[in-house]
């Protein structure tokens, strides 16, 4: 096994228990417990986990739950549905737009209108929702299953082919060194293809995203149009953001009081 491989591994039962001892981690991966440590301390140093005497904990709580079913990750589903709703002023009439899988564009595909618009995406809960309005048409990438996605490694090929207008791009993390983040490897390909084929992409992500980090970059804080997110982002980390070059269009919902 790799090391990116074992790294996914040990954020996997971490987020999913919340905390794990060296020996636990040893025996499922078939390792040493003296490589187990080493990687640990790999993933204490981005921030991922907090090493603990014969163990680790899971850093930021925001990550549990990620990987524990297949259903969609409903926290802060009220920024993420505010946030999706400040993309569709994104979306015009026969757009042909790319949804990138998670939780956030999923509640894109829930808000839109069944009206004439062309949607690729390779989310099961985003194809589930668009399948009942007729008047989109649905592209689907071909593929095997990984958790809720259809995955190819044709994906760039694929996209290649089409004349995406706008790409929506879900994340785990936003951080002003490592960039866009996720956990899982084998989904960073089909991310690059959308962003790739997009004449313009946004990241969709709600504010307790930001200053955060996953394992995985899969792109930089510029080569996106845009980070489409809700009114909870704070003033300062927005001017955080902006000042490094980055497009912050946050929702205009009215903040408490």
């Amino acid at each position: 096994m790799t090391a990116i491989k074992r790294y996914e591994r040990i954020m996997e039962l971490l987020i999913g228990r919340g905390e794990v001892s060296v020996s636990e981690l040893a025996a499922e991966l078939g390792v040493t417990g003296k490589t187990i440590r080493r990687d640990l301390e790999k993933l204490e140093g981005k921030g991922l986990l907090v090493r603990t005497h014969g163990g680790a904990l899971l850093a930021n709580e925001a990550y549990s739950g990620l990987f524990r079913d297949q259903r969609p990750n409903d926290k802060q589903e009220g920024e993420k549905y505010e946030a999706a709703r400040h993309a569709l002023t994104y979306i015009e009439p026969n757009d042909i737009i790319a949804l990138d899988s998670g939780s956030t564009t999923l509640a894109i595909a829930r808000l839109l209108d069944n009206a004439p618009l062309t949607v690729i995406t390779n989310d099961l809960h985003i194809i589930a929702e668009l399948i009942k309005k007729d008047k989109i048409r649905l592209v689907v990438p071909g593929g095997f299953r990984s958790r809720n996605m259809l995955v190819s490694e044709d994906a760039g090929r694929f996209y290649g082919k089409l004349n995406v207008q706008k790409a929506f791009l879900s994340t785990t993390g936003i951080h002003p060194e490592y960039g866009f983040t996720i956990f899982t490897h084998m989904h960073m390909e089909q991310k690059r293809a959308m962003l790739q084929a997009a004449k313009q992409s946004f990241c969709i992500a709600d504010h307790s995203k930001f200053d955060t980090c996953a394992l995985i970059t899969f792109a930089k804080l510029e080569e996106v149009a845009a980070i489409i997110t809700d009114s909870g982002l704070p003033d300062e980390l927005a001017r955080k953001y902006e000042a490094a070059g980055v497009r912050i269009l946050r929702s205009a919902a009215e903040k408490d009081g």
